[in-house]
């Protein structure tokens, strides 16, 4: 099968769109998985924090969940923010990998801010509300240079980001 791993800024519509196309998969009689960082942090990666390397472990255990839902013959839409071009290449060497950004302007997510986090980010440093390394604010996020698939997430509607994916994921699954 595939795994999708997404990324891009938080609020960029990851969790959406993983959930809208599962849906789609799931009607179109696909066995699909979420593997969502937000929900990790919680259970097997409770225990890292958000230095860089705790990031990358963080990355690399949901990896393994992941790898675990393709050997079950799954789709996996692995949402979760993964910043650092090197670790996402690392997980390209695998041939059932396909990275998809999701760009969408810092600008545009301030604006948007779901959960309220790029307000906590922007405080300042002596608020002890502010949230520090903060990943596009104070903290790095590189551009992908060679994704699969981008989606313009502040420029296309959720609608035609989704079909878009769903098209991505069916066509692909062809290669296997």
């Amino acid at each position: 099968m595939i795994l999708i791993q997404f990324t891009g800024l938080s609020g960029s519509g990851k969790t959406t769109l993983a959930h809208n196309v599962r849906h789609l998969l799931l009607d179109n009689s696909y066995k699909v998985e979420i593997v969502d960082g937000d929900v990790y942090r919680k259970t097997i990666c409770s225990d890292l924090g958000f230095s860089k390397e705790d990031r990358c472990e963080n990355i690399r255990r949901l990896f393994t969940v992941g790898q675990n839902f393709v050997e079950e013959n799954k789709i996996v839409l692995m949402s979760v923010i993964n910043p650092y071009e090197n670790l996402r290449n690392e997980l390209r060497t695998y041939n059932f990998v396909r990275t998809v950004y999701l760009d969408c302007s810092v600008n545009n997510l301030i604006k948007r801010d779901p959960k309220g986090l790029y307000k906590k980010a922007l405080l300042p440093d002596s608020d002890c509300n502010k949230i520090n390394n903060f990943t596009g604010i104070s903290d790095v996020f590189e551009i992908p240079a060679n994704a699969d698939l981008v989606l313009k997430t502040d420029l296309e509607t959720e609608v035609f980001s989704t079909t878009k994916l769903y098209d991505f994921i069916i066509n692909n699954l062809s290669y296997f």
